[in-house]
C-alpha cells in the first residue's frame, strides 16, 4: 500500500507539472495582453513587457515561472491589483469558498445520504418516489436556478437571510449559496446510495447477517452502506473539489468575494498570472482529493487494500 501511494504521488507531481505547461501554453496562444489599455502606446507596453519578464522567450519565463512556484511565489497580479502578489490575495479570497463550499459538501452528503437510505428501505413506496423526485429536480436544474429562487422567496420575500454576502454576519450571509450548490450533491448522492443500497440489501451477506440476528440499525450502517460507500464517494470526489473552490455563478450572485469571481475576473481581463494560479490551486485541489479517495478505499474495503498492495507491492 505504500508504494502504491508513493507511485501517486509521484504520478500527481507530473501530472500537476503537464497541468501547469498546458495552461502556460494556452494562455500564450490566446489573443491579446494584460495590458490592453487603448490609452498605452507601444513604447509604454513595451517597458511593461520588459519589467514583467513578458519579453523574454517562452521557455525561460516557463522555467522561471516554476522555480517561483516551488518556492511558493505565484507572482503578482498585472491588472487586478497591480503589483499584489497572488498569494496574498489567494489568502483573503480561499477561507470564503472553501468555507461555502465545505458547508454544502456536508449539507448535500448528509442529507443525500438519508434520502437514499430511506428510499432503499422503503423501496417502491412514496418515500422512494419522493426520493426520485428530488434527484431528477436537482440534476436537471443549475444551481443558479435555485439561488435566484432562494433569493426571491427566502432573502426578498421572507427577508430571513441577507441577499448579499456581507463579511460582518459570515455565517448567515452563507446559508442561500450554501443551500443553492448543496442541490446537485444532495441529488447524486440521494440516488447513488438509493440504487447501491437497494442492491447491497438484496445480496447473499446481507440475508446471511439477518439470519444470525444483527441487528437493523448495525445491519445497515455497518454491513450494508459501507459496501455502498465505494461508488458514492467516486461520484462524490469531484463534486467536493468544485464545491469547495466555489461556484463561478453562484459567487456572482451573492456577491461572493471567494476565487471563483476572481478567476473569472481575471479571465475577462487576461491577468495571467491569476488565471494560472487559481487554474493550478483547482488542479492540486482536484488531484490530493482523487489520491485521498484512492486510499479511502483501501480503509472502507481491506480487499482493495490487500489486491493494491499484492500488485503494487
Amino acid at each position: 500500500m505504500r508504494n502504491y501511494v508513493l507511485k501517486r504521488l509521484g504520478l500527481a507531481v507530473v501530472t500537476l507539472l503537464v497541468i501547469l505547461l498546458a495552461l502556460f501554453l494556452m494562455l500564450e496562444l490566446m489573443p491579446g495582453s494584460p495590458f490592453n489599455d487603448e490609452k498605452i502606446t507601444q513604447a509604454q507596453r513595451a517597458v511593461l513587457d520588459a519589467k514583467y519578464g513578458l519579453d523574454q522567450p517562452v521557455f525561460n519565463r516557463f522555467v522561471h515561472y516554476i522555480k517561483a512556484m516551488l518556492s511558493g511565489d505565484f507572482g503578482v497580479s498585472y491588472v487586478i491589483q497591480k503589483n499584489m502578489p497572488i498569494s496574498a490575495m489567494l489568502e483573503a479570497r480561499l477561507p470564503v469558498s472553501i468555507q461555502i463550499g465545505f458547508q454544502a459538501v456536508l449539507l448535500g452528503t448528509a442529507i443525500g445520504l438519508l434520502l437514499g437510505i430511506v428510499a432503499a428501505l422503503k423501496h417502491n413506496s412514496f418515500a422512494d418516489s419522493l426520493t426520485t423526485f428530488i434527484s431528477v429536480i436537482g440534476v436537471s436544474f443549475p444551481s443558479y436556478v435555485f439561488a435566484l429562487a432562494l433569493s426571491y422567496f427566502l432573502g426578498w420575500k421572507l427577508k430571513w437571510f441577507p441577499l448579499l454576502y456581507s463579511s460582518a454576519a459570515p455565517f448567515v450571509s452563507t446559508v442561500l449559496p450554501t443551500i443553492a450548490l448543496s442541490m446537485f450533491t444532495i441529488a447524486t448522492v440521494a440516488r447513488f446510495t438509493r440504487s447501491e443500497m437497494i442492491e447491497v440489501l438484496s445480496s447473499e451477506y446481507i440475508r446471511l447477517s439477518e439470519s444470525k440476528g444483527v441487528g437493523s440499525a448495525r445491519l445497515i450502517i455497518v454491513h450494508a452502506l459501507r459496501n455502498a460507500l465505494i461508488p458514492i464517494i467516486t461520484v462524490l470526489a469531484p463534486l467536493v473539489v468544485a464545491l469547495m473552490i466555489g461556484s463561478l455563478v453562484i459567487e456572482q450572485i451573492f456577491a461572493i468575494p471567494g476565487i471563483g469571481s476572481l478567476l473569472v475576473t481575471a479571465i475577462q481581463i487576461n491577468d495571467y498570472n491569476v488565471i494560472i494560479a487559481v487554474s493550478f490551486l483547482y488542479s492540486i485541489m482536484f488531484i490530493a482529493i482523487m489520491l485521498a479517495v484512492d486510499i479511502l478505499y483501501g480503509v472502507i474495503d481491506p480487499r482493495i487494500r490487500l489486491a493494491k498492495g499484492e500488485k503494487h507491492g
